[in-house]
């Protein structure tokens, strides 16, 4: 499978971050979240996969564990699995970060959680 321009392919909601899924295979998947100014992505954790954010466009903050950093495009962030995670856009303009996950997620994962475990 080949994905062009996955920035482009970004579905962005008024409402929440949105999301939008890219590829998935038996072991990884990858996707999109857009957000749009102001936009955050609430701190969660996986017990089982770990996720990887890079920033395709737009300007953010990533927190993973204890560790909060300003992000933009072409930076990357590592989200072991079981360590608590969010991502935020503080810029004026859109943010869209392509998240890969492995194993990939389920279509709803029993062991997400937004505890705040790190």
């Amino acid at each position: 499978m080949i994905v062009k321009n996955p920035a482009g392919r970004a579905g962005f909601r008024e409402d929440k971050m949105g999301k939008t899924d890219l590829a998935r295979g038996k072991h990884l998947f990858a996707g999109l979240n857009a957000f749009e100014p102001g936009q955050q992505h609430e701190p969660h954790a996986h017990c089982d996969r770990d996720k990887i954010y890079v920033v395709l466009a737009g300007e953010g903050e990533v927190r993973v564990g204890s560790e909060t950093s300003a992000v933009g495009p072409g930076d990357m962030a590592l989200a072991p699995a079981g360590v608590t995670h969010s991502m935020r856009n503080t810029g004026a303009a859109r943010l869209v970060a392509m998240v890969v996950m492995g194993p990939p997620p389920p279509e709803a994962g029993p062991c997400d959680h937004t505890d705040g475990k790190e």
